[in-house]
């Protein structure tokens, strides 16, 4: 795809997926103020928006004019809930995100609990409302989320993350599973899914996201070892200060940087065996793994 081409299209996904965040959840003046300011302060903290993007774009790839953003927008929300907690004292104890304080640092940690509480359920709330006319679509949609988020991906990762620091290899993939891989899995599957895409292309679509994930994960854990905190946004080089197992810990940056190489070409493989119109997404992951911030 054409750089200025795809660069108008990324910002045109941005743009929608930032209008959609601040139209769908509640302003930071909404009874209790302090909790709702609080989600707000991380819901805008910026960042990539890249899961909300991947489902905005998957959706397009098949109907062009669907209105997944109430999708996007759930998938934000369970994303931003969990920044929050792994922030957290009693998990990654990170005083930065997105490059500026924590929410526990600009507020307190009640109150950063409180508000990662809230967006939980506010994830499924928007899936329920906003597909109400298509229940099917709905119920598909819930089920995807629910699963992504759940004990055995997403919170298992985190707990997995933080329950062992050998350098075990079942570990590890469990972990880059789950972490990362599960909520770009969902991210594509449920775009695809509000696009109309058939069950095959679905599922496509989620090997795809569960392939670029992967790779996500690998390059982030690169990117710990040699960038720093103001060009990620994060704290850097907390991993091996923590003593925590990676990928690249146990394998070598030679060894991670050919299985990005070959996880993107995965996923390429994947999103070009649907009947979508993938070549924004096919450039989409290709620039997520070549990325250096």
């Amino acid at each position: 795809m054409d750089a200025s081409l795809f660069q108008s299209r990324h910002e045109a996904f941005i743009t929608q997926a930032e209008t959609s965040l601040r139209r769908l959840t509640p302003v930071s003046t909404t009874r209790p103020a302090r909790l709702h300011e609080a989600m707000r302060y991380s819901l805008e903290a910026g960042g990539k928006r890249l899961r909300p993007v991947l489902c905005l774009a998957s959706a397009a790839a098949f109907t062009p004019q669907a209105d997944a953003s109430h999708a996007a927008t759930a998938l934000e929300c369970i994303h931003t809930y969990s920044l929050i907690h792994d922030d957290l004292p009693c998990m990654d104890d990170s005083d930065l995100r997105r490059g500026r304080p924590s929410c526990h640092k600009s507020f307190d940690e009640a109150t950063a609990l409180l508000a990662g509480d809230a967006l939980q359920p506010l994830a499924f709330e928007l899936l329920a409302t906003g597909y109400a006319a298509k229940p099917t679509l709905a119920t598909a949609l819930v089920r995807e989320l629910a699963m992504a988020a759940g004990s055995q991906l997403l919170v298992g990762g985190q707990t997995e993350d933080i329950d062992g620091q050998e350098n075990d290899a079942d570990r590890i993939e469990f972990i880059l599973r789950g972490k990362t891989a599960a909520m770009l899995s969902a991210s594509f599957a449920m775009g695809a899914m509000v696009g109309g895409a058939s069950a095959a292309d679905v599922e496509q679509f989620r090997l795809a996201g569960r392939a670029s994930g992967i790779a996500f994960q690998l390059v982030d854990d690169l990117l710990d070892l040699t960038a720093d905190a103001a060009e990620l946004g994060k704290p850097v080089g907390a991993d091996a200060e923590n003593g925590k197992s990676t990928y690249t810990a146990m394998h070598g940056v030679s060894a991670t940087k050919q299985r990005i190489e070959a996880l993107t070409i995965e996923t390429v493989g994947h999103l070009r065996a649907t009947q979508g119109d993938t070549a924004f997404l096919v450039e989409l992951v290709r620039r997520m793994a070549a990325r250096r911030t």
